[in-house]
């Protein structure tokens, strides 16, 4: 019984500096798990939770996150409002994702469906970003506000902008940022903004 709890919170207690909103649609999208898999009745149960889940996440808190999703422990909605999510998207262990973002797939030339993305662990992905297509998203990468990511990001990569642009890399020392712009590859001399 302990770990159907920790199962069904283990997205509470990273949320706890967000709305009760992220915490209700992150336990309601847990408990969806745990309903497809009861022993007895639990496909048609089910069936009635995918509904009252749809009706309640997306008609009225305006957040589509499917209810087959992969997504990893310690997902944090950050002001979840307005937020998509395509259910083939993969998302890893402790992301963060805030509101008016977009995750999914892209029609192709041909008129095919392209993959969705795949999200390592420990990425943020700031407000207003779309991350589309078959691509992949390193672990511990920074995606910042307004972003829109069509191809890979490598792991601990800072990108922005519109197309994404890998802006910074973090070392391996987590706290530490490198400075080192890979686009023009000069530093600001530190007096400029006195």
């Amino acid at each position: 019984m302990n770990k159907i709890i920790d199962y069904l919170l283990q997205d509470w207690q990273i949320n706890q500096d967000t709305s009760f909103k992220s915490r209700l649609v992150l336990l309601m999208f847990r408990l969806n798990k745990i309903v497809i898999n009861l022993p007895i009745f639990g496909k048609e149960i089910s069936k009635i939770y995918r509904f009252f889940y749809q009706f309640i996440v997306e008609y009225i808190l305006g957040i589509e996150l499917p209810w087959d999703t992969k997504i990893g422990s310690n997902l944090k909605l950050q002001h979840g409002h307005a937020l998509v999510v395509n259910h083939e998207t993969v998302i890893g262990a402790n992301c963060t994702l805030r509101h008016s973002t977009t995750i999914g797939n892209k029609k192709l030339p041909d008129d095919s469906i392209s993959a969705s993305p795949q999200i390592g662990n420990n990425v943020d992905i700031g407000s207003n970003v779309v991350i589309i297509g078959p691509i992949k998203l390193g672990d511990n990468v920074v995606i910042g506000a307004g972003s829109v990511v069509v191809k890979d990001i490598p792991q601990g990569a800072v990108v922005a902008g519109n197309p994404a642009k890998i802006i910074r890399l973090i070392n391996s020392n987590p706290t530490e940022l490198s400075t080192r712009n890979l686009e023009n590859n000069f530093e600001l001399p530190t007096n400029t903004f006195n």
